[in-house]
């Protein structure tokens, strides 16, 4: 988006960020309503500068921060976190790990598995499982939407087991 800002409104990022600095706005949406009205910036683009601009997009975090953002306030979690973490990566070289706002993607060619704190004792484990049925603690995607397929609720780390380990490997086989 930011490689078309310039040709779409005129300004580079920076200038835009010049131009916010000098406003005496103090929300996103104060910042929003002023682009588009003031300088007739659509709303796409316009979400864009005023993100960048505060630094509230994933992208102006570093990776660590995000993490720690999300298991703020949820330390009983962090250890269930960090055996899935340890566990997705090890499936193989091509992992991706991808921290976001408020969980982290795991992904190949395309996402396989999204792990998010969902409350203050549950990890939600999001699977992308192509042919496979919805049946006791394998449920549907939940929150996730059309992210994930299926969901796994985790309240603590020995629901790790075989069994979740088997459809976490299918889920990482299937995004190849």
């Amino acid at each position: 988006m930011e490689e078309n800002l310039k040709e779409k409104t005129g300004k580079t990022l920076q200038q835009w960020k010049t131009e916010l600095a000098k406003q005496p706005f103090t929300k996103h949406g104060e910042y929003m309503k002023y682009l588009k009205s003031e300088c007739g910036i659509t709303h796409g683009f316009a979400n864009f500068i005023v993100l960048k601009f505060r630094e509230a997009d994933a992208a102006s975090s570093n990776e660590d921060d995000l993490i720690a953002t999300q298991y703020k306030g949820k330390d009983n979690l962090k250890p269930i976190f960090e055996l899935l973490d340890k566990t997705l990566k090890a499936l193989g070289e091509n992992v991706e790990c991808v921290p976001k706002k408020a969980a982290v993607s795991y992904k190949v060619k395309r996402q396989f598995t999204l792990v998010q704190p969902s409350t203050k004792s549950r990890i939600d484990l999001g699977l992308k499982l192509n042919d496979v049925e919805h049946q006791g603690r394998l449920e549907t995607s939940g929150p996730f939407g059309t992210m994930c397929t299926h969901r796994v609720q985790i309240t603590d780390a020995s629901q790790i087991d075989d069994e979740l380990l088997d459809w976490i490997k299918l889920a990482y086989q299937q995004a190849q």
